[in-house]
């Protein structure tokens, strides 16, 4: 008798316990939430200085862009992420949860810089646009841009946008003007992808 009371006591801990655990399964923002990436892959940008290159975890799934570079308390260097959009869109990024700066650079179908967000804030709720239709974003440790000669209209090369085997000149295809934004100028940064227009998100 007192082992069935028991046992009929601990139901709801142990449903309360199960629900948590799943809750951390489905939402990959969650500080314990396991989300997979792609790569690490080679992305390598064509400034005026020279190539840059970047190892870069891919975030191709609903999940990983979600998550982004949630909880990372560093980041090398020469690391990155490359966030795939899939298709091509306005596109969106947050620093939630995120505790370390980053330069957020946008890029069109083609591999051509769009804009790039330098020094996205840690921890901002507040959206960081791309302005332009966009394919993929690439995320960097904060000032790394600026330190290596990154700039709008310079190619990045990967097999997302077709580029990694091409010897072409970076060219600027913009409908409009590239751009270098501050980002702690007053507007602050979230990283894994927060939904654009057409896709709800992370």
């Amino acid at each position: 008798m007192t082992i069935q009371r028991f046992i009929l006591s601990a139901a709801p801990l142990l449903a309360l316990v199960l629900f948590a655990t799943a809750h951390a399964q489905m939402d990959p923002t969650a500080p314990d939430a396991v989300v997979e990436y792609g790569g690490p892959d080679p992305v390598i940008v064509e400034t005026r200085e020279g190539p840059v290159e970047f190892i870069a975890e891919i975030a191709a799934t609903d999940a990983s862009r979600a998550r982004g570079m949630m909880y990372r308390e560093s980041m090398g260097p020469n690391e990155a992420m490359l966030f795939d959009f899939v298709v091509v869109q306005p596109v969106a990024i947050w620093m939630a949860n995120t505790l370390i700066p980053l330069d957020v650079i946008f890029i069109r179908e083609d591999g051509t810089i769009a804009k790039i967000v330098a020094n996205a804030q840690p921890l901002s709720r507040r959206s960081l646009p791309s302005d332009f239709p966009v394919l993929a974003v690439l995320e960097i440790a904060g000032g790394r841009a600026a330190e290596t000669g990154i700039a709008p209209g310079d190619l990045v090369r990967h097999s997302l946008f077709g580029t990694q085997a091409s010897s072409e000149p970076a060219a600027d295809t913009a409908e409009g003007e590239p751009e270098i934004v501050e980002a702690n100028e007053g507007e602050e940064v979230e990283d894994a992808a927060e939904p654009s227009q057409e896709e709800a998100a992370e």
